[in-house]
């Protein structure tokens, strides 16, 4: 039988193990009266001061102000996750059994970093740092009894990372990561234990009239030169256990240059020890691989015979696997050695090979120990889903490094005793329905283990039993940008009573469309219009039971919130010379992608708010636009005279492919359309409707607009409009146009966008509802292409915030009155149009006035509330004008006056409404 023990508990044992509890820092007796912690943390947010307590409420900026004011016993905690950009140097000492240390404080793993700076520790005594990653160099000067414990260092160019020097004692260097490493000047007793150390131009280790130097279980990687070099009055000095990898180089090294594994000079060969390394190197036959006193010595067999030396090392040329001969056979007993490796982990014996070690023991050469690593386990059930009763059988296969017995401890999840046994398979009955999670720890010889768990669904036994919930589905807050279709419904089987796994659910939506899934899971459905519909879900499981459920489903618009965006352009039919004919709809794109840049809107929303633009018409006519997937509607939009131009705001739900349709209703025209905002759940402003608000009158403020001008108007605080309203939505009107032209409302002054809001003519009155993002100083800019114009603006509304506003609720367009079948609207009277919901705070609609008898205009406001001098929509004799009106609403009806100008036809079209909520 092989022997478990590492090695015999000699007093070099017991001295040892007392040295590594100094070593890795395990708290003494007396820990209770150490001073407090000091803490340092430059991380955002930590409200550190280097002028504080360094507390962990107020800790210290820089490491630099801790080490200025650290006491003896006193442990320096350091926050990682940010750079400490800083030269550092510890100065102040400890005393005996009551070191000043200074460790991260961080995941396990993590360092704190210094940068490019450098870590100087100079007439400092007692001193811990561990957990350090620095790349200027570390300079240890003048000090004694340190302890540098996985530490990763570079230096400067063309020098070591590490430097131990000018008469220090007692320096442990330990678990660390170095780019060339010189102890020096009549430094004494310095131990290197588990460290990697590598050279590239310069020599990996040299030490220098440092006696009684202890180099013990490293790992060490030959560039050109010398891997271990020892001289000067460097006698009684240690070098075991280390493995010593000459295979490769930067670049081909200079001839000239002696290259050795092990070179130890006359002066230092006095008492110095050197056994059990491994080196594996590139050397040629005939060249060196040992220097003892002078002597070259070509391998091991000279090495030993010459010097008494080197007895158990071991050579190996390139080709071989160093790996393999280091595992188990290494002195136990060699001064410095420790019983973790560079990463902590503890010594363990591989089965796999005898063990070669000093008096049978089974340490590895290196800085690291070999593992038998449980890599991992899956754990698999045969039933993971089936009722209360049925035999459960549990398999669990491990990857293991290492060939050996496992042990495996099954644990059920159901409060029942685990299963220990060192088969890979366990059996178990689950008595009572539970959602358990079943697990399997796995141990192998050495006590290292690996779990996994797996779901075990145990139902109730019975029959399958139909079942699902519905409820729309809609984009997120926290992803607005995420695609979701209006009218989208989730339905959700997971309600249903299944004993044994579902195999397949058939979901029939009620409008034609299908679904089948595999499991219980939610699926989602984007209906083409609103309305009732009766979904049926079928099951069928793993043992051939179906079970079928109907239930009415409702898929309804959802209150949504408005986001205005830089307004931007997405149709025109001139471009590409096709006009939009009567009979034959024509789609537009909304949108639905999010741009790094310019102007975006997400595929989440539920309506789009545009200006259209019909010109060119072959014939007096009227355009629709309305979802896609539905029915034309019997409403309209814009109206245009033959020849004409004409335009109007729109506010229409979008389809759920994500595209509206324009239809004109006689003729053939072009179309324009340009995005100016939208409506979407869960985001947005919400909006707050005013009784109707002169907000500013070109007449009586500048006078007109010339070509190529433009206005300022301040909105944002003024009137009822707070200084932080997001939007404004405002009947702009034109008035004493001397030509065609177009005007644009926009946010921004230096950012006119190249689209339009509203087409002047001479000798007529045009108005136009806009809703106009407001600009960063509170304004909004008009613009005027040709001739000159005066500009009205009646403010209706603004949006802001997320807080007591009203969100808008998209309706299937519909007609909600016409005058034509009532009687003409006489001048000076009113009309009162119902069929609003009776909690709507606001409206979305489209009047028309037509068959006008004499100019003059409309004013709409909410049942019940006060008239204002403000128009809403300009009428004029022989003509047929549209208006897009965001009007207050009173018990689910609005008011329409009509001045005295002439006596009108109205028709009133609604596409939404807002409520508070």
């Amino acid at each position: 039988m092989k022997e478990t023990l590492l090695v015999r508990p000699t007093r070099a044992t017991v001295l040892l193990t007392a040295g590594l509890v100094t070593l890795l820092g395990v708290p003494s007796a007396a820990a209770a009266e150490a001073p407090p912690t000091l803490y340092v943390n430059n991380n955002t947010g930590s409200s550190c001061a280097d002028g504080g307590p360094g507390s962990q409420a107020v800790p210290f900026c820089t490491i630099s102000a801790a080490a200025k004011v650290v006491a003896p016993g006193q442990t320096v905690r350091i926050k990682t996750g940010k750079m400490y950009a800083e030269a550092v140097t510890i100065d102040r000492s400890g005393a005996p059994g009551k070191p000043v240390s200074f460790v991260a404080d961080g995941p396990a793993g993590s360092l704190v970093s210094l940068g490019n700076q450098q870590l100087t520790i100079s007439g400092a005594s007692h001193v811990v740092v561990r957990e350090l990653g620095v790349n200027g160099g570390i300079r240890v000067n003048r000090s004694a009894d340190v302890e540098l414990d996985r530490v990763r260092a570079l230096g400067p160019v063309d020098a070591e990372a590490l430097v131990v020097g000018d008469a220090s004692t007692d320096v442990r260097v330990s678990r660390g990561m170095l780019y060339g490493v010189r102890i020096e000047g009549g430094t004494q007793r310095t131990v290197l234990g588990r460290n990697e150390i590598l050279g590239h131009d310069q020599e990996p280790l040299t030490i220098a009239d440092a006696p009684a130097t202890v180099v013990t279980n490293n790992t060490i990687q030959l560039g050109c030169g010398t891997a271990v070099s020892l001289s000067g009055s460097s006698s009684g000095s240690a070098v075991f256990n280390n493995v010593i990898n000459a295979k490769y180089q930067n670049g081909p090294c200079d001839p000239a240059r002696a290259r050795a594994a092990l070179a130890v000079s006359q002066s230092a060969a006095a008492g110095t020890r050197a056994d059990y390394n491994l080196i594996a190197g590139s050397f040629q036959v005939g060249q060196t691989v040992y220097t003892w006193g002078g002597a070259a010595h070509q391998d091991q067999a000279a090495f030993h015979a010459a010097t008494g030396q080197g007895g158990h090392d071991i050579v190996l040329p390139a080709t071989q696997d160093a790996g393999t001969k280091a595992v188990d056979s290494a002195d136990a007993t060699a001064p410095g050695v420790l019983l973790t490796d560079s990463r902590g982990y503890p010594v363990v014996d591989d089965l796999r090979v005898p063990n070669t070690g000093k008096d049978g023991g089974y340490l590895d050469r290196g800085s690291r120990e070999g593992q038998n690593w449980l890599e991992s386990v899956r754990l698999e059930l045969d039933q993971p889903w089936a009722p209360a009763g049925t035999a459960v059988k549990a398999t669990a296969t491990a990857v293991s490094a290492w060939s050996g017995p496992l042990t495996y401890h099954f644990d059920f999840g159901d409060g029942s005793a685990p299963v220990v046994t060192d088969e890979r398979t366990a059996t178990h009955v689950y008595s009572s329905p539970c959602e358990c999670t079943a697990t399997v720890t796995v141990y192998n010889e050495a006590k290292l283990k690996t779990a996994a768990g797996s779901q075990a669904k145990v139902t109730a036994p019975g029959p399958l039993t139909a079942g699902f919930t519905s409820k729309p589905f809609l984009p997120t807050a926290e992803d607005p940008r995420a695609y979701v279709a209006p009218l989208t419904v989730e339905v959700d089987p997971r309600s249903a009573v299944a004993p044994w796994p579902v195999q397949q659910v058939d979901v029939d939506f009620g409008d034609g469309a299908h679904e089948q899934v595999s499991a219980l899971e939610p699926v989602r459905h984007a209906y083409a219009q609103p309305g009732d519909y009766k979904v049926t879900v079928t099951f069928k499981d793993a043992k051939g039971a179906t079970s079928t459920v109907s239930r009415t489903v409702q898929a309804a618009y959802a209150a949504s919130g408005y986001v205005p965006v830089h307004p931007f352009r997405v149709l025109d039919t001139r471009l590409s010379n096709s006009p939009v004919q009567a009979g034959t709809a024509a789609q537009v794109a909304v949108p639905v992608v999010y741009y790094s840049s310019g102007p975006h809107h997400t595929g989440g929303a539920t309506a789009a708010v545009l200006n259209v633009t019909v010109t060119g018409a072959t014939q007096d006519t009227h355009l629709n636009v309305w979802p896609s997937g539905q029915q034309r509607p019997a409403t309209s939009n814009v109206n245009v005279r033959a020849r004409g131009t004409s335009s109007n705001t729109v506010t229409v739900p979008i389809g759920s492919d994500g595209k509206i349709l324009a239809q004109l209703n006689s003729g053939q025209g072009h179309v324009v359309v340009d995005f100016v905002g939208y409506y979407q759940p869960n985001t947005g402003q919400r909006f707050y409707p005013v009784t109707p608000t002169r907000l500013a009158d070109t007449r009586t403020m500048g006078g007109a607009l010339g070509a190529g001008q433009t206005r300022t108007v301040k909105v944002a605080g003024v009137r009822s409009i707070p200084p932080d309203a997001a939007a404004v939505a405002l009947n702009l009107t034109s008035t004493g146009a001397t030509t065609d032209t177009h005007v644009i409302a926009y946010p921004e002054a230096d950012k006119r966008p190249t689209t339009s809001n509203l087409n002047p003519e001479p000798g007529k009155d045009k108005s136009n509802q806009v809703i106009v993002p407001v600009g960063p100083d509170g304004t909004i800019t008009l613009y005027n292409n040709a001739g000159s114009t005066d500009l009205v603006l009646d403010v209706v509304g603004y949006y802001h915030g997320w807080g007591g506003g009203a969100l808008f609720t998209p309706v299937v367009p519909k007609r909600l009155a016409d005058t034509r079948t009532t009687g003409k609207l006489a001048p000076g009277a009113t009309t009162t149009v119902a069929g609003l919901p009776a909690n709507a705070v606001g409206a979305a609609l489209n009047v028309t006035a037509t068959e006008t008898t004499g100019a003059g205009f409309l004013t709409i406001h909410g049942y019940g509330t006060a008239r204002t001098d403000a128009s809403s929509l300009n009428t004029r004799p022989g003509e047929t004008v549209p208006n897009h009106v965001i009007t207050p609403v009173g018990d689910g009806k609005v008011s329409i006056w009509n001045s005295w100008g002439g006596s009108n036809h109205v028709i009133t079209d609604v596409f939404g409404y807002f409520t508070q909520g």
